[in-house]
């Protein structure tokens, strides 16, 4: 007999047929991180064993208890961005926090593909752009974003940065993301030339410019990767010529003009499903 089934909540959901009304409590599996289940908060410090303890304060907290309603005895996973991952209960709740027990040792899963940085110019998009930016490269699993100042992108605001880190979490939090990603400091095209010459795995979009698939199928796949966006107007003819001459390789996205953050996940979505298909060099 065929069922339909609605999703109701985070815990529960209801399964409808012709007979029978009845609840069920969604089950979890830590070892596959994307298909969630539990309700996954993020907790700096979690608990080091089954049995033991940590307290969830501040911003987590709220949403636990005021935004889904969770109480004592139910179940939730806490993650640290590090890659740990504990399933526990909460134990008690007061005006200040909630205490959560493991109800198991702490999972460390550790990270098995190439992690991709991403420098894109992307401090004088406005309405949301950034934002949106932001939390894609986030679903994506880039390692780190740095807004990189150029002569067309000179400056990023301190308040916007302190709303990206924000927009991180949520994204983590949604897409089911164990390790978090770096937003580093704004970094100029001068600082940016040492990281290039480092880096096996280095591509900035530019118009014109091989296709990056192209490019990609004359490269190895290698532990880490360097992916370079220009401001709106891009880069200057002189900053290109510094980033290429320190080793990055120009790629094209196709015939059309694209927008910062088009460009940025285009470019970073096709590096991600390249590396993952790849095998690592022993370099």
């Amino acid at each position: 007999m065929q069922s339909l089934c609605f999703s109701l909540c985070p815990r529960f959901a209801v399964v409808l047929n012709r007979k029978t009304v009845k609840f069920r409590a969604f089950s979890s599996d830590s070892s596959n991180q994307s298909r969630g289940g539990l309700p996954r908060f993020f907790s700096d410090v979690i608990p080091p064993s089954k049995g033991s303890v940590v307290r969830v304060q501040g911003d987590e907290f709220w949403h636990m208890t005021k935004v889904l309603r969770l109480s004592i005895d139910d179940r939730i996973e806490l993650f640290n961005g590090k890659g740990g991952l504990v399933e526990g209960c909460i134990e008690k709740i007061d005006r200040t926090g909630a205490d959560i027990i493991s109800l198991e040792d702490p999972k460390l899963v550790s990270v098995n593909t190439t992690q991709w940085h991403v420098f894109a110019a992307f401090g004088t998009l406005k309405g949301g752009r950034s934002d949106w930016l932001i939390e894609k490269c986030t679903e994506l699993g880039a390692s780190s974003v740095t807004p990189l100042l150029t002569e067309r992108s000179p400056s990023i605001s301190e308040n916007r940065v302190d709303r990206l880190q924000r927009v991180i979490l949520a994204a983590a939090k949604q897409c089911q993301r164990l390790h978090e990603m770096t937003l580093n400091p704004p970094l100029k095209v001068g600082g940016l030339l040492p990281i290039v010459s480092q880096s096996k795995l280095s591509f900035i979009a530019a118009a014109e410019a091989t296709p990056v698939l192209n490019a990609l199928a004359l490269s190895q796949r290698e532990s880490v990767g360097s992916i370079i966006i220009g401001p709106e107007g891009d880069f200057t003819e002189a900053e290109v010529t510094s980033i290429l001459r320190a080793g990055a390789t120009a790629v094209g996205l196709g015939p059309h003009r694209l927008r910062v953050e088009t460009a940025t996940v285009a470019l970073l979505s096709t590096a991600m499903l390249w590396s993952d298909s790849q095998p690592l060099t022993d370099s």
